[in-house]
């Protein structure tokens, strides 16, 4: 059974088309497009007309790499929510223009469910706890009572938001993370910064204050990366470990850009062996938005019996995880 999903949340658009191999996800085509804009962050109007003038070729280019004809896709999925209005809207209109002119059904897929999903069809792992950890998001899910939960968050900006306004006020390109982390390995000098846990929760403005503050006093900027970075990423992995012991699971698994972050994966690895727990992380491909995590997620629904009509796929914004009734899981 074959599926096309459309990812369009933010700052990246992406066409992905999957079968399912046996309860497995088979990636047979992903291609992408990411926005870089000129100056400071994400303006979501240009990100969706950067996204609508380069679908068309996408969609085209997603059937030509799996090497399958438009019609034997038998379901199309785009990205409903969490994300920026306008982006949405541009992913879902292409969505509904090509399921209507293909006659096949229509999926709308949660951003935050299929970073999971897409980590348990190729990784292997079975009932994880994902950390969840991108540019807008930042959560702890585990699957409990059909729905997958948020036992942690972050209260205030993600931890991506965080590298990336860190990093524009620092000079580095968009997204930040990337430089960071390299700067980071050669930072030798700890500095303290804000360690900001609420419960299970987790908070990073008070951090990035700091962190600029100590940039404008000179402090080198390798020292101020590193410790960024050492003290972000520990924080994550203790909210982590907490909701492992709460939900009683035994694999841990990362998504979101920001998992293809190697010290993180260090921490959250070394946090999981010491538990005698699994660890598992998606190729850097999977990890970063991309339109196979949505194809391969509206499959799932699809063949679980979700249906959706044309003028019930409207987007939310804030389409929170725990909305999303898990049937294929029961």
């Amino acid at each position: 059974m074959l599926s096309l999903g459309i990812e369009g949340t933010a700052h990246t658009v992406g066409v992905g088309v999957v079968e399912d191999d046996d309860g497995r996800c088979r990636v047979l085509a992903k291609v992408s497009r990411m926005y870089h804009p000129v100056k400071g962050g994400i303006h979501p109007r240009e990100a969706a007309n950067h996204h609508a003038e380069h679908l068309p070729g996408l969609i085209k280019k997603a059937f030509e790499e799996a090497d399958v004809e438009p019609g034997e896709v038998e379901v199309v999925a785009f990205s409903q929510g969490p994300g920026l209005g306008p982006c949405l809207r541009t992913a879902a209109t292409a969505a509904r223009a090509l399921a209507l002119s293909l006659g096949k059904p229509l999926v709308g897929v949660n951003h935050c469910v299929a970073h999971l999903e897409i980590g348990r069809g190729t990784t292997g792992c079975g009932d994880p706890v994902l950390l969840y950890v991108s540019g807008g998001n930042t959560q702890v899910i585990a699957f409990a009572n059909h729905r997958y939960r948020v036992f942690g968050e972050t209260l205030d900006i993600g931890v991506g938001n965080c590298l990336d306004k860190l990093g524009r006020y620092m000079g580095l390109s968009f997204p930040s993370g990337p430089a960071i982390e390299r700067l980071a390995r050669k930072g030798e000098t700890y500095v303290d910064l804000p360690y900001t846990i609420k419960g299970m929760d987790v908070a990073f403005s008070g951090l990035l204050t700091a962190a600029q503050q100590y940039y404008d006093k000179g402090v080198r900027i390798e020292d101020v990366c590193y410790s960024v970075q050492e003290t972000v990423f520990a924080a994550l992995t203790e909210v982590t470990e907490r909701a492992m012991a709460h939900v009683g699971k035994d694999e841990v698994l990362l998504g979101g850009g920001v998992a293809c972050n190697r010290r993180l994966r260090s921490m959250v690895k070394t946090m999981a062996e010491e538990r005698g727990a699994s660890f598992f992380v998606p190729d850097d491909s999977l990890c970063v938005d991309n339109g196979v995590m949505i194809a391969w997620t509206g499959l799932l629904m699809h063949k679980s019996g979700v249906r959706m009509r044309v003028e019930e796929s409207f987007v939310d914004q804030r389409f929170r995880t725990d909305m999303v009734d898990v049937r294929w899981r029961r």
